[in-house]
């Protein structure tokens, strides 16, 4: 591991975007009512950022590799975290 100076957030971008990201699409949406509840908030944005959201660095894929069916057949799946907050949306065979 290389130890980054202080106080230099442009040297770590990746981290610096995953904290702008759930800070935008979670924490600024929600109040958390103690620690318990921003701790399972967090856990349920992470499972989201890796397994529900596509990412542009990986050809819009998901962390997880799933490739997303795009010949237009099947059905729709919603899936919801955080209580509707957090939505993606899936091709599912028929």
């Amino acid at each position: 591991p290389l130890k980054l100076p202080p106080r230099s957030p442009n040297m770590n971008a990746y981290a610096e975007r995953f904290v702008l990201s759930i800070k935008s699409e979670c924490l600024d949406r929600a109040i958390p009512f103690g620690e318990r509840h921003l701790c399972r908030m967090v856990e349920e944005y992470v499972e989201h950022y890796h397994m529900d959201r596509p990412h542009q660095g990986l050809g819009n894929l998901t962390i997880g590799g799933e490739s997303a069916r795009t010949d237009g057949r099947g059905a729709v799946r919603c899936v919801e975290r955080l209580g509707s907050l957090l939505r993606s949306y899936h091709l599912v065979s028929a």
